[in-house]
């Protein structure tokens, strides 16, 4: 039987691509990349040949492409599996595939590599001991405040994917929830227009309500400690990082 290979891809600088994912694209039999417009960039980055099944992946055919996994490595073809960035299944197609792998009783390796989740949260300069990926919250109000509210009291630092539409709602609705906590809003991390900015979330509220922005956006904001809230709003320009 083949093995399905679940491999971390850049999320913005293609040198971020590992030595063993690009050999391991090289070998596999089959790709099924969530984009096949933006995962053949890597085999020509890095002279990597373009095997002879490459497929989608993506939200909309997940199933159908789970089956064709399943059978491709039945078949004892090796599957690689890529999303658009990062690892497939976080916050990405792919839980469903590796799922329906293991329920088959086939072999899965992860190849590790680029992570927005570990980039942001390094770079936010917040406790690294214990965190919560809370990938995407709700985008409609009510439900994005219950989702929150369910980590009022965690310790653990918070991470969030977010559209840059719905920035300014989440840390607004982050601050309504938590207090006024220490955060930091990284925007398209390892891409040429990286940015970092940390603050409290109001400052940060008020900052990105005045500067929208464009953009791949994971916030990060501090667990419940008293060492990173503040009870009494006193706005001031956040700290910002290139």
């Amino acid at each position: 039987m083949g093995t399905l290979y679940v491999i971390a891809t850049p999320i913005g600088n293609l040198e971020d691509l590992t030595h063993r994912a690009a050999r391991v694209l090289g070998e596999a039999g089959a790709v099924a990349c969530e984009d096949t417009r933006v995962t053949p960039r890597l085999f020509e980055r890095y002279g990597i040949a373009r095997p002879k099944t490459l497929f989608s992946c993506h939200e909309h055919n997940e199933d159908h492409a789970a089956k064709r996994i399943v059978g491709l490595l039945a078949d004892g073809v090796s599957v690689a599996l890529c999303s658009e960035g990062g690892f497939p299944g976080v916050s990405d197609p792919g839980y469903r595939v590796i799922t329906a792998c293991i329920e088959a009783g086939h072999d899965i390796v992860v190849v590790p590599g680029p992570s927005a989740v570990h980039a942001a949260l390094l770079a936010s300069g917040l406790p690294t001991s214990s965190y919560i990926f809370k990938g995407f919250p709700p985008r409609k109000p009510g439900p994005r405040a219950r989702f929150l509210e369910m980590d009022r009291d965690a310790p653990h630092t918070l991470i969030f994917f977010e559209s840059p539409f719905r920035l300014t709602a989440l840390l607004e609705a982050a601050h309504e929830a938590f207090g006024d906590r220490q955060a930091a809003v990284c925007v398209e991390l390892t891409k040429k227009f990286e940015r970092v900015r940390r603050g409290f979330l109001s400052e940060l509220a008020e900052w990105y309500n005045a500067n929208p922005v464009k953009g791949e956006i994971t916030v990060v904001v501090a667990g419940r400690h008293p060492k990173f809230t503040r009870a009494t709003r006193n706005l001031g320009e956040p700290g910002d990082a290139t």
